[in-house]
This record gives structure tokens, sequence and C-alpha cells, in this order.
């Protein structure tokens, strides 16, 4: 959170909730990328589709140092990917298995 937000951990979880509602209020996948394009600068969203090509390329049980040589993400984000992968929120998980990704489906 940015240092000069005066948001106390209560609110901070109401305006989370707010977004994440937002989010599965959307339709389809051209809502949600129209949603995600007025949402997120460029460099943000690149950020975003960077790390799930991570994680499908992860799934795939690529090395880092590939992934990183295919995508151009740092080492330290796909570490970081991985981590979450495997002991996060479960989130990666769970649209793995909705999306039918965690089958290969990811290219590269």
């Amino acid at each position: 959170m940015k240092p000069n937000r005066q948001h106390d951990d209560d609110q901070q979880a109401r305006d989370e909730e707010a977004l994440f509602r937002a989010i599965v209020s959307l339709r389809n996948t051209e809502e949600c990328g129209n949603f995600l394009r007025d949402l997120c600068t460029p460099a943000e969203l690149q950020a975003l589709v960077d790390r799930w090509h991570v994680v499908g390329l992860l799934q795939q049980g690529l090395p880092y140092r590939r992934i990183h040589d295919l995508t151009g993400v740092s080492v330290t984000t796909i570490g970081r990917v991985a981590r979450f992968l495997t002991d996060g929120f479960g989130g990666y998980q769970a649209a793995l298995n909705r999306t039918g990704a965690s089958s290969g489906n990811h290219s590269h």
C-alpha cells in the first residue's frame, strides 16, 4: 500500500472486496479485457499477462532460466510466481483448473 494512504485494514479489505466483486461481475473475456485495460496501465497489464504466462510455463516444468529466456520475466518474479503457485492463496490453481490451462494449454 502507498505510504500516504490513510486507510485502515478494514477499509482496505472493503476496497479489495469491491474490486473483486467488480471483476466477478464481468460476463466474458471481452468485458474482462476492457475492464483491465481501463483499470491498469499498459505496463501493469503486461506484468499480469507475464505472470500468467509464467504460471503455464512452470506447470510445464520448465526451469526458471528457460522461462526467463522465453519471456524476459526476471528470475525473481518467476520465483515469486512459483512460490505463490505452491504456497499462495490458491488463486492460480483455481484459475488453472477452471480454464483447463493446467493441461498444457499455455503456449510459448
